[in-house]
């Protein structure tokens, strides 16, 4: 696993010069997570002549709230659109007719990161911010995506084999 690891770091490396990056060795953190919960793993790896251990948490300065927040104040909602909501969205019309008990861990997803936008505690109503994001909960956006998709299909641009689906 330790030579595994390496090689891919090596790589890593490697695709960071080709691209004018540098990676800082001495920065690196390695989080082992193991397929099933066992004892802390002694697991270490070399490379650019440095060791890296591994930690029981690592984080990024950039990708914490407080540090993207920082470097990105206004562009924080549209990362987390790009980056959360449009997993929510993937492949949503299979979602569509199931319970809300099965949409609930999406719709919990979809409040932590209106509550991430506005940096607000777990126990704030989330109906206003969702509102002010123009983002509809997660129910309704199946629904949304669904109908858009059919209505796409019948009235407007969409490949032939979705409108073959489509009966008038």
């Amino acid at each position: 696993v330790s030579r595994r690891i390496s090689a891919c770091l090596t790589d890593i490396v490697y695709w960071m010069t080709a691209h004018n990056l540098k990676l800082n060795p001495s920065k690196t953190e390695l989080l082992f997570i193991p397929d099933t919960p066992n004892p802390y793993h002694d697991l270490t790896v070399s490379f650019e002549n440095s060791l890296v251990s591994p930690t029981k948490a690592a984080h990024s300065s950039f990708l914490t709230y407080e540090g993207f927040n920082l470097f990105f104040p206004r562009k924080l909602p549209r990362c987390l659109r790009s980056l959360v909501i449009s997993k929510l969205d993937y492949c949503n019309s299979l979602l569509a007719g199931l319970p809300l008990r099965a949409i609930k861990p999406l719709q919990l997803v979809q409040n932590a990161a209106a509550r991430l936008v506005f940096n607000l505690p777990k126990c704030t109503n989330v109906t206003p911010l969702l509102r002010s994001l123009h983002w509809l909960p997660v129910a309704a956006r199946i629904r949304f995506k669904t109908l858009m998709h059919a209505y796409k299909s019948k009235n407007g641009p969409a490949p032939s084999y979705m409108r073959s689906m489509i009966k008038a």
